[in-house]
């Protein structure tokens, strides 16, 4: 038995910070984008720096750590052999989710030197990416096509 009797409670643990990950992920490039249209240096600029630090520090980066840490956990439960190709697709699209998330670190240190190179627009559409991964991972986990 070991772990596995606390299987459920690890899926709720993984739910939870997978929800709070993919919110931060559906704000943060919205902020970015309200970021692109103020001035640097003024007070404005300055809230947009915290808020975005925050949001990265306190809420998207613990929940994404727990997410992976907790989904592996239960794929180790269940059984790594026992899982369909739906959960490699699944696992594939939390990488690219993770490199985004990466790559929107990235933009906030850009911010706070006050070198961002992107537009108003490209934030806008990124906005949208982890919309799509998102609907696809949930899809695949309910699902389970390619079983």
């Amino acid at each position: 038995m070991g772990i596995a009797i606390y299987f459920e409670w690890f899926r709720v643990v993984h739910i939870i910070a997978f929800t709070a990950w993919m919110a931060g992920m559906f704000y943060l490039p919205r902020l970015y984008a309200y970021h692109c249209q103020v001035k640097r240096g003024t007070d404005e600029d300055n809230r947009f720096k915290i808020m975005e630090s925050r949001l990265l520090k306190i809420i998207i980066n613990p929940s994404m750590i727990i997410t992976i840490l907790a989904g592996l956990l239960l794929a180790y439960i269940y059984g790594f052999g026992n899982l369909g190709s739906w959960f490699h697709i699944k696992m594939t699209l939390v990488i690219i989710m993770t490199a985004l998330h990466g790559f929107l670190a990235m933009c906030r240190k850009r911010f706070d030197k006050g070198i961002n190179k992107y537009s108003e627009k490209f934030y806008r559409i990124l906005n949208e990416v982890p919309v799509v991964i998102f609907i696809l991972i949930v899809i695949l986990v309910i699902i389970k096509p390619f079983e």
